[in-house]
Parts: structure tokens; C-alpha cells; sequence
């Protein structure tokens, strides 16, 4: 059993959980993700790991209730258990000197960029990070990438704080002023799409995490099949992440929603008891 040995809110769906499991602490790298199952009847979720500490054996992750699972995961307290956290998976984040990095994250996909603007901060690269969300109250770990970044921009819709605008914006504007040769994004789809749709325009190479679209974490269910570069590919072992301009962002976002009427099943189940 895993147990969680501390827990904060972020937001009043989004929490972030500390969870012993020193072997995944020990071996895990940015890019890294887990196969978490609240019981032995709980739904397989794929999890990014947002941190580590080896000497604690823990690893950090950040959950948004979205579904039942979600939901459910989210109610655990301090002390409480995972019945398997099962990792780390899927391929490590190519981290080399390239230069200078833009990090650009959305919602809790900033939980994921965190480890890649550490590495890439050690790697020796300037390291400016673009964070975006709706309002002020839905930026997360702020703090902890300005301890590991040369910059942080905010963007958030309603202008509550930063700058208003689009995460788009803030990160053309870094692309504007000087040159970048590295972008790294993670985020809800959409804002993927459009973030690899600005990047291609400058010719600045983008690598994104397809991370929301996995079910089973191992390549048996086939949930997560995108196309990219006009192939195949499974999300969870050809992934999670992809070059940017070569991803059908499209499609992507049809198949996210093939299981749209059983979640709402499963979430009105668990309302109703």
C-alpha cells in the first residue's frame, strides 16, 4: 500500500498529494508518469509525476477531480492509501542543453512541466516559463517554478493577475523579443493545439504531453491511439510526449471524448450513491 503523507488544495477541485513509494522516488525522471488505483476495484489512472524526494521516498502528485475516480481520489486525507501506484512509465524528457527554453503550462498540466523547468534549468538553459489559467485562483505552483526558472510570465483570461490574455500571448511575446530554441508545453488540448500552431509559424521546435488521454497506461486498451507525423502511435509507451506540429490535435480531441457517456454514468453513480 502507498500511503499519502501530506495533502493541500490548490484550488477546490485540484489537489496535491505526497505519497510514499521510494522506489519510483529513487528511479523516476521528468516526463515520467504513474498507473495509480484508489482499491482493488478502482479505475486505472495515469498520473505525471510532479516531484520527488528520494531521501523521503515520496513522490508528488496533483490531481483534478474531473470524473468519479478523480473525485473519489480526491476526498483521501493524510494517512490514507493508494492500492497500487505502479511506475515509473512512458519515456523521459529528452533534457540536454538547448539554449533557451520556453515552459508553457495550463491548469494542472503545470504539475507535469514543473520536473522538465527543473531539469531543464540544470541542464544549464534559460529557463522562461508561461503559465496560464482562467483566473488568478487556478494558477498553481507559481513559487516553485520562479525557484527554478529565469523568468515566469502569468497569463490568465479574466486579467485578475499578470497579464490578461491567452497563454499563446505571453509566450509570442517571448518569441518576439528574443530567440528561443526550445518550447515545451503541457496543458488541456486545446491549448496545445494552439501553442504548436504559434511555435510552427517561428520555426521553434515544441515537444507536448499527450498525458490526458490515457486510460490503461500500458498499451493493451488502445484509448489513448493518436496520430502523429501520419502514424499510429499509443500515448502511454510511444509517449507521452510528441513533436508538436505533428500531432493531429484534431482528432485528439474526437477521441477524448469516446467515453464522455460513461463518465457521466459513473459520476452520476457516485452523486447518487
Amino acid at each position: 500500500m502507498f500511503k499519502i503523507v501530506s495533502k493541500k488544495m490548490f484550488s477546490e477541485k485540484v489537489a496535491c498529494f505526497e505519497v510514499e513509494a521510494p522506489l519510483i522516488a529513487q528511479s523516476r525522471k521528468a516526463g515520467h508518469f504513474v498507473i495509480v488505483r484508489l482499491d482493488e476495484k478502482g479505475e486505472r489512472i495515469p498520473l505525471t509525476i510532479a516531484d520527488a524526494d528520494i531521501e523521503k521516498g515520496t513522490i508528488t502528485l496533483v490531481v483534478q477531480a474531473v470524473g468519479a475516480s478523480s473525485t473519489r481520489i480526491n476526498t483521501l486525507q493524510v494517512g490514507d492509501e493508494f492500492a497500487d501506484v505502479v511506475g515509473p512509465l512512458g519515456h523521459a524528457t529528452d533534457i540536454r542543453k538547448y539554449g533557451t527554453v520556453v515552459c508553457c503550462g495550463g491548469g494542472v498540466g503545470v504539475a507535469p512541466l514543473l520536473p522538465i523547468v527543473k531539469a531543464m534549468h540544470e541542464a544549464g538553459n534559460k529557463v522562461i516559463v508561461v503559465l496560464a489559467a482562467r483566473t488568478k485562483d487556478l494558477i498553481i505552483l507559481e513559487d516553485e517554478m520562479r525557484a527554478n526558472s529565469d523568468e515566469v510570465l502569468i497569463m490568465t483570461d479574466d486579467g485578475s493577475y499578470g497579464q490578461k490574455g491567452v497563454i499563446t500571448v505571453g509566450v509570442e511575446q517571448v518569441i518576439q523579443r528574443e530567440q528561443v530554441d526550445k518550447c515545451v508545453c503541457i496543458g488541456p488540448t486545446i491549448m496545445m493545439k494552439f501553442v504548436a500552431l504559434l511555435t510552427k509559424k517561428y520555426n521553434v521546435p515544441t515537444i507536448v504531453s499527450l498525458n490526458t488521454i490515457m486510460v490503461d497506461g500500458t498499451g493493451m486498451c488502445g484509448a489513448c491511439r493518436v496520430t502523429v507525423g501520419g502514424k499510429t502511435k499509443f500515448v502511454c509507451v510511444d509517449g507521452p510526449e510528441f513533436d508538436a506540429a505533428e500531432v493531429n490535435f484534431d482528432e485528439m480531441m474526437m477521441r477524448m471524448r469516446a467515453y464522455r457517456a460513461e463518465e457521466t454514468e459513473a459520476m452520476n453513480n457516485l452523486i447518487n450513491g
